[in-house]
């Protein structure tokens, strides 16, 4: 047994670090060490409520969210580098490793002077972005009502949304959408009685 966890250990590596591979198994990785397995230990320290996991967990989330917004900016540029993937992959394993402390180095040597130094501005922008959001509510109220209705009666029915696109409704086309007018006046007279 320890042999065959040994070999498939192996086969994982090679086919993790060979770049003659494709970008799939690196990617996966990539994903699956960044962000799956990170949610999973940040439902965990919730959960058991230990303020040190939680406070890693946040400093990993807060250095992963920076590393995302810098990698969507420059993924023009950065994924014609060779082998990109698997830094990549080195730098989500280093920033959760406990030894290395990645995330929190990350977080107090580059995120926090930034942040203090712009706090200020990003406040600013911050309530700049609420009034607008709350602008875009307001305004589109009706849609959202009429959308929030078609949910519910979506989940209330107890099927999922493959299983609707999957079973047709008598006399209904596979895929289709019936319009909301009929939500909306079904919901207008339940808020009117």
């Amino acid at each position: 047994m320890v042999s065959h966890h040994l070999l498939s250990m192996q086969i994982g590596l090679k086919l993790l670090l060979s770049p003659l591979n494709t970008n799939v198994v690196v990617r996966t990785a990539c994903c699956t060490v960044g962000i799956v397995l990170p949610v999973y230990s940040t439902f965990k320290a919730i959960e058991m409520r230990d303020q040190n996991e939680r406070q890693k967990w946040l400093l990993y989330w807060a250095a992963y969210g920076s590393f995302s917004i810098v990698e969507a900016f420059k993924d023009k540029f950065l994924y014609w580098f060779p082998l990109y993937y698997h830094m990549k992959f080195a730098f989500l394993v280093w920033l959760q490793l406990p030894s290395a402390d990645g995330a929190k180095q990350l977080y107090i040597n580059h995120l926090l002077p930034f942040f203090m130094r712009h706090q200020a501005r990003l406040d600013h922008i911050l309530e700049l972005f609420h009034g607008e959001l709350a602008k875009f509510i307001s305004t589109h109220q009706a849609e959202i009502q009429s959308a929030k209705v078609l949910l519910g009666k979506t989940l209330s029915s107890g099927s999922s949304f493959g299983n609707i696109l999957q079973q047709p409704a008598q006399g209904r086309v596979v895929g289709t959408i019936e319009g909301p007018a009929e939500q909306v006046e079904t919901s207008e007279s339940e808020d009117e009685s």
